[in-house]
């Protein structure tokens, strides 16, 4: 037998046995957590791309993108004060970009920051706009120095609200197309 005929065959016996179906729902929650877990595009493109594009149900798109969101927060607010401590003892991209963002916080945020204390995470992490979210929180609470056990939560809380408010805005999106 060939490679293509014992891959084809392996393939059917799978289709039969409905384990396919397990195998892409496995792959398809992959792919969101792992779109969550980005930088940039976090839980504000996770929803949608789960719920529209990967056809899931509302509420396993959610789930999975909120998991995929904090897998990073919990690496994040422990080694980000570690990492930043290498990346800035010698000249790099990286290490430039994240004092350039963590003093961009301080210069944007600082006052909000010296009036609210920590709960400035909240809406920083909450509001689901370019820049903002739970990368930004994590750099924001090592930029004013929270620590990682009283950051954690209130991270927590801004992810589920921005997971709040994306469901809404993807299901509001859904609603207004369907009237054109």
């Amino acid at each position: 037998m060939t490679s293509w005929s014992k891959k084809a065959k392996i393939y059917f016996q799978y289709l039969k046995s409905g384990k396919l179906e397990l195998y892409d729902f496995v792959m398809e929650a992959l792919y969101i957590i792992l779109i969550a877990m980005s930088p940039i595009a976090e839980l504000r493109a996770a929803i949608p791309i789960g719920y529209l594009e990967f056809e899931q149900p509302l509420y396993v798109a959610v789930l999975l993108s909120l998991l995929g969101n904090m897998i990073p927060v919990f690496f994040l607010l422990w080694l980000l004060p570690r990492l930043s401590r290498l990346l800035t003892s010698f000249p790099n991209p990286a290490g430039r970009l994240l004092n350039w963002r963590a003093e961009r916080l301080r210069t944007t945020q600082g006052n909000r920051f010296r009036k609210y204390g920590a709960f400035i995470l909240v809406p920083l992490v909450a509001v689901p706009l370019p820049f903002t979210g739970a990368w930004t929180g994590c750099i924001a609470a090592w930029a004013f120095d929270i620590p990682p056990k009283k950051a954690l939560p209130l991270i927590a809380l801004g992810v589920l609200i921005a997971g709040i408010i994306v469901t809404a805005l993807t299901i509001g999106g859904i609603n207004v197309t369907h009237w054109f």
